[in-house]
């Protein structure tokens, strides 16, 4: 029973995860932009598309652990 739930959760996790960086990437508007003299760069919001990265990884890992046969 903790298998399946410990699945289930992981790829909650990780689901989750995958959706806040990619809207952290790709759809939200930047949190700062860079004026240098030869172009002009928006930077993304680092801090919530690592956060959403890092749950990725772990939700992915906590899934794949779960799935994973009991050694014998």
């Amino acid at each position: 029973m903790f298998r399946a739930v410990a699945f289930i959760l992981g790829l909650v996790v990780a689901v989750a995860g995958g959706v806040i960086a990619y809207r952290a990437l790709f759809l939200e508007p930047s949190t700062a932009i860079v004026v240098t003299d030869t172009n002009v760069r928006e930077i993304p919001n680092t801090v919530r598309s690592t956060g959403g990265i890092l749950m990725l990884i772990g939700g992915t890992a906590l899934a794949f652990y779960a799935a994973r046969r009991k050694p014998m």
